[in-house]
């Protein structure tokens, strides 16, 4: 969570603590007990129960209760058993407290208190299904898809609750909430894309969960209010304008305390959105284990080796491309072995990205020169696995 750290959950809340929250996925109200809790990382393990029913009032109300172990799909076994932020959601109640069921710490992370999904899913198994199983609540599509669907006069889709879009190009906030007007999770993500009129974001009264990633367009005025979304629980931001972030940090900081997770990270200026936008690296500034530093370096080695690959395909003769091609992609790798070998920040994702890299530089080189390049990406790529050690 962005801010100074804490020295205890802003809702209290201790080990042993027994949890209550109604679970749309289980249709009744289910619990969890609180096993540890971690003030480095702000996160609190959560051992779901093997319970649902009523409205508790009490531990009492449970009778006797056991840890949910998990054996459906490719569960073996374990425990439910994981961290979570240590901000307990303003839905859920504490109706007190039991001896620790289960005294080992959990190595298993994640964001958002769903309790009650791997207990719907456990005994979906334990009665004999196998076919997959989609919340028929659920919907995920693009950006187009929701401009097709928002241009189309229809009645509005009451029965989505959750809706992921991705790909987002340019989207009409105050036409999305009309469509979906009793949303309780909303995802949004895109690629520098724009969200139109996001405080009608504000019509969604319904709304729990938040998460807008890599879009622009917004302003201190579109603010999701406080007064108008009364029970969300998480916000998520990453990406987005500095100006609305801005905002959005001022209105919901205050709820933290009443349960309102809020993350809000990579707050960019108009500035940095049209110098970042050609460079297929820009998610790496502001990502947790990258220093700015390293960012500045690493966009320095991508300009550098585009360059580099459009003087070749522009100077060299057909005969000695290859060999050139090939040159240039084992710089390009010892460029990023040299920034990896003091902090090791290249994993997976990254690695990936380094490689997409090569594509969007070989793209534009296309572009630039009005040529198709054909078996150029493979010639930089094998340049690079000749020599990179991450």
């Amino acid at each position: 969570m962005a801010g100074r750290k804490r020295s205890s959950p802003p809702r209290p809340i201790a080990p042993g603590d027994v949890v209550a929250a109604f679970s749309d996925a289980l249709d009744e109200w289910t619990v969890a007990q609180i096993t540890d809790l971690n003030p480095d990382g702000e996160t609190a393990g959560v051992l779901e129960l093997n319970w649902s029913g009523p409205e508790p009032a009490s531990v009492a109300d449970l009778g006797e209760v056991s840890a949910l172990v998990l054996t459906h799909h490719y569960w073996n076994g374990c425990l439910s058993h994981c961290n979570y932020e240590w901000v307990l959601p303003r839905s859920y109640t504490i109706i007190g407290s039991l001896p620790l069921l289960c005294t080992k710490p959990s190595q298993s992370y994640s964001t958002g208190w769903r309790l009650g999904e791997q207990l719907a899913c456990q005994r979906r198994w334990d009665s004999g299904e196998r076919d997959p199983w989609s919340d028929p609540r659920e919907m995920s599509i693009t950006g187009a898809d929701v401009d097709q669907m928002t241009n189309e006069p229809a009645d509005p889709r009451r029965d989505i609750r959750h809706l992921h879009v991705t790909e987002v190009e340019s989207l009409d906030c105050d036409r999305l909430a009309g469509r979906f007007p009793d949303l309780t999770t909303l995802s949004l993500s895109g690629d520098l894309g724009l969200l139109l009129h996001a405080s009608g974001l504000n019509r969604l009264a319904s709304l729990r969960r938040l998460w807008i990633t890599d879009l622009f367009g917004m302003s201190a005025s579109d603010a999701l209010l406080p007064e108008c979304v009364p029970a969300l629980e998480t916000l998520c931001l990453h990406s987005i304008p500095r100006e609305y972030a801005g905002a959005m940090r001022s209105k919901w900081r205050p709820q933290i305390p009443y349960g309102t997770f809020v993350d809000i990270t990579a707050a960019r200026a108009p500035e940095w959105v049209a110098e970042n936008r050609g460079n297929p690296l820009r998610g790496w500034d502001g990502r947790a284990h990258i220093s700015g530093t390293c960012f500045t370096k690493a966009v320095a080695q991508y300009k550098k080796t585009r360059a580099e690959l459009i003087t070749a395909l522009s100077d060299c003769s057909q005969e000695n491309q290859p060999t050139r091609l090939y040159e240039i992609g084992r710089e390009y790798g010892r460029g990023f072995n040299l920034l990896n070998r003091r902090t090791l920040f290249i994993e997976t994702v990254e690695r990936e990205e380094l490689f997409a890299a090569l594509d969007v530089m070989v793209s534009d080189a296309e572009a630039a020169l009005g040529v198709r390049l054909g078996s150029a990406r493979d010639t930089l790529a094998a340049g690079v696995e000749a020599v990179r050690e991450w």
